[in-house]
């Protein structure tokens, strides 16, 4: 690894912050075109690394790496390692509206949960947790009991570990005192699996699959699309969602003039009609 590369790994690491994750999809990118090309990435002209980019067919694949490039070449430059500025053009990729469930279909699936066992009451709580604050899968399980202060939820273990407060329904407050009250077991953490351990990613993913049909951040989308279709202000949203760009949280707004284009079609009696 070039002194260059280090530096920039410590610098997200240490001043930057970002998670252990973004961190490592930083190194494994940029590490592979310097090893890819058996020299260091702050020598090599922009040819030689869409060379190597090329091989990559998927475009958010191929922008991800685009984006840890440029992100590196930036802070070189701000270093003055480099004399001039240099920045890569991403591949465009075509927009698609996250998948999002409404209340009614939520519902609809809890319906077959049997909350008669705390198991049955601890896969409820969850999928009414996550719909209600809208947070990641990661940011769920890394929940402890403490976090949950009355009808608030402190998340402290979010992406880039910045925290934020967001406020809970009361509902999902209380789906998971009941819960907590049945759960056979003392621990720190609030989702634990059958054997009194911390909930896993995988097993997460198989309860919203088994009554919803849908991975657990498909209820992140659900949560914002419900809030931008009842009129919430998009920069209350971005707040809510922990998102660092507005950019991020305006995708939830394509889904919401799509609403109101299906209405128009659906009622207007012009929207079909040809002079």
């Amino acid at each position: 690894m070039s002194n260059e590369l280090e530096a920039f790994i410590e610098y997200i690491t240490i001043t930057k912050a970002l998670s252990q994750k973004s961190v490592q999809a930083y190194k494994s990118d940029l590490l592979h075109i310097e090893q890819e090309l058996q020299t260091p990435l702050i020598k090599l002209d922009t040819q030689k690394i869409l060379r190597v980019l090329s091989q990559y067919d998927n475009k958010r694949t191929l922008n991800r790496k685009l984006s840890a490039i440029n992100a590196f070449f930036d802070f070189c430059y701000k270093l003055s390692f480099l004399e001039t500025k240099t920045s890569l053009k991403f591949s465009k990729v075509p927009k698609s509206l996250p998948k999002f469930l409404s209340y009614e279909e939520i519902q609809k699936g809890i319906e077959n949960i049997d909350t008669t066992s705390w198991i049955g009451k601890r896969d409820y709580a969850l999928i009414l947790f996550l719909y209600a604050s809208g947070a990641r899968i990661s940011e769920a399980l890394a929940l402890h009991l403490t976090d949950i202060e009355e009808l608030w939820l402190h998340i402290r273990h979010a992406k880039g570990e910045k925290e934020r407060i967001v406020p809970l329904a009361e509902v999902a407050v209380d789906a998971i005192g009941d819960y907590l009250k049945e759960r056979p077991f003392e621990s720190d953490d609030v989702w634990c699996n059958y054997k009194g351990g911390k909930l896993s990613r995988i097993s997460a993913f198989k309860i919203t699959q088994k009554y919803l049909g849908v991975s657990p951040h498909v209820l992140r989308h659900s949560y914002a699309t419900s809030l931008i279709s009842g009129g919430a202000d998009l920069r209350v949203v971005q707040e809510l969602l922990g998102h660092a760009s507005l950019l991020t949280t305006q995708i939830y707004t394509h889904i919401q003039k799509q609403e109101l284009k299906d209405t128009l079609l659906a009622c207007h009696p012009m929207a079909n009609t040809q002079l």
